[in-house]
């Protein structure tokens, strides 16, 4: 790497009390980003007791899960547009009075329907939170390297709540009950939105022009049958026609929202923003770096509960490598873009991911441990070389991709950059889950209970039914069989990323220098 010149001052802010408060600002988003992340993972930790006391169908508890995914997916467009019309601080302080509506909708819910509306309501709040924040912060902080500062602190949070949620989740689940994940949100949101009243600036984009309502409906639809057929696919398998549907309608309506947005002078989303290399280039890292994060995450938690017979509590703590090096290397990511080309501190985080999960199946196939099943050191250097990996590229792509955008369209973009972690994960989840669970059952030895082929989890709930030497057995054979088929789809989840490494070195501009005011 080759260091880069020193950046120009430090630009002036043209509001003296907002800059003089810019640190305040920023722990205010960044504890209230602490509660959305958390609440991405909590419900991991409370579902198993939700179901046990409202007794939902299958249909029900599959949208209980998806409610909040398919809103806040479908919603990050309009609301980025939104804030930028109608002021980032006005939408940012309505959705988390709607948060903490919804949360206490949730606490007192006696029917699965009702948990369902108020996950999707959660989903609506979570879409006005998240682009508002960053659009907030890029406002706010003027200068270039404190810019960046500020949104690397944005991504070590939110890796932090991640990690948090299945922690805090467990510890409150296992003393006061499911109604308590949803019950932590009100007292933080009540603080945010009487914190922020006071102290965060109003800001918005000067737009006239009439509100895009068509274009509206074709990026709710698109959005939400997007994510609805990438989580789809992990749940019926490639064979079925349901996911392919929903892509089909995504495909139609997202190519519809594109054509209609190029005509518009004053559109919804500028979509010429991907015009940029940079910013194309940024978006795709992110997407493709929670692609391996998301179904790291989604699949040791199966593998530690199921396979090693863990407590959700005790699953979560395990996984904590990933989200602590996440946190520690985003926060130290911003003095790498000072000092070496953006493209080479993304691309070499980008590899760093790729190894921490090429490294189970490396160990599974090095003849120094023969045929014999992972051990959690091997899995904990996985997880904290992820991490670190992930912490550096999605804070690097974070930065540069918000950097580059004019500041009239901060909104979309902030929309664009949650869109791409959110379908990331779900498409992590779906493919590589999907890859999974093809191989496991290849793996599995003849003779085993039908049901027990379905997945490790059915196989640990007949294992236990079974009890005994047999159960034991059926266990031990399952978690085999899932250990083999998980390291593969880690390789591929690797693959990805030294793709997206190759396209950071090969796209990005050597002169693309986010933490330099004169860029």
């Amino acid at each position: 790497m080759t260091a880069q010149p020193a950046a120009s001052a430090p630009a002036p802010h043209p509001d003296p009390a907002v800059h003089a408060r810019r640190w305040v600002i920023l722990a205010i988003l960044s504890g209230s980003l602490l509660l959305i992340g958390m609440d991405t993972t909590i419900l991991n930790v409370a579902f198993p007791s939700l179901v046990e006391d409202l007794q939902p169908g299958s249909v029900e508890q599959l949208w209980i899960i998806d409610a909040y995914a398919l809103a806040i997916s479908g919603l990050l467009v309009t609301a980025g547009a939104f804030g930028d019309r109608w002021g980032r601080k006005r939408l940012l302080l309505a959705g988390f009075a709607l948060f903490a509506l919804a949360s206490l909708a949730a606490v007192f819910a006696t029917a699965a329907w009702q948990v369902i509306a108020a996950r999707a309501l959660l989903g609506v709040g979570g879409a006005a939170i998240m682009p508002s924040t960053l659009s907030i912060l890029r406002d706010t902080f003027v200068d270039a390297r404190e810019r960046a500062f500020a949104y690397a602190v944005w991504t070590a949070v939110i890796g932090g709540g991640l990690a948090l949620g299945p922690v805090v989740g467990g510890l409150l689940v296992e003393h006061f009950g499911w109604q308590s994940a949803f019950l932590l949100n009100i007292p933080v949101a009540i603080v945010v939105i009487g914190l922020g009243l006071w102290l965060l600036p109003e800001s918005r984009s000067p737009r006239t022009g009439k509100w895009d309502w068509p274009g509206v409906g074709q990026s709710i639809v698109g959005m939400v049958a997007l994510a609805g057929g990438i989580k789809q696919l992990g749940k019926s398998g490639l064979d079925s026609a349901l996911p392919w549907v929903l892509l089909a309608v995504a495909a139609v309506a997202l190519t519809v929202f594109v054509r209609r947005q190029l005509r518009l002078a004053n559109p919804l989303l500028e979509v010429r923003l991907f015009s940029n290399p940079a910013f194309a280039v940024s978006a795709g890292a992110i997407f493709l770096g929670m692609v391996g994060l998301g179904a790291v995450m989604f699949l040791l938690t199966q593998w530690f509960q199921y396979a090693k017979g863990y407590s959700p509590l005790q699953a979560g703590v395990r996984l904590l490598p990933a989200p602590i090096a996440l946190i520690v290397t985003s926060v130290v990511t911003p003095r790498l873009m000072q000092r070496f080309q953006v493209r080479k501190v993304m691309a070499v985080g980008l590899l760093v991911m790729a190894i921490g999960l090429a490294v189970p199946y490396a160990v599974q196939r090095s003849p120094l441990f023969g045929d014999t099943d992972l051990n959690y050191p091997t899995m904990a250097t996985s997880l904290a070389l992820l991490g670190l990996g992930a912490g550096v590229a999605t804070t690097v792509a974070s930065v540069t991709l918000m950097s580059v955008t004019p500041k009239d369209h901060v909104g979309g973009a902030a929309a664009i950059d949650e869109t791409c972690y959110e379908l990331g994960a779900a498409m992590g989840v779906a493919i590589l889950g999907s890859v999974t669970a093809a191989l496991y059952r290849s793996r599995l030895p003849d003779g085993l209970p039908g049901h027990a082929r379905d997945s490790v989890g059915e196989a640990a709930h007949a294992a236990k039914e079974m009890g005994g030497p047999a159960g034991h057995e059926l266990l031990a054979a399952a978690g085999h069989a899932f250990t083999r088929g998980m390291t593969p789809a880690f390789v591929a989840a690797a693959v990805l990323c030294v793709a997206a490494a190759w396209l950071t070195w090969a796209r990005i501009p050597a002169d693309v220098r986010p933490t330099d005011n004169a860029h």
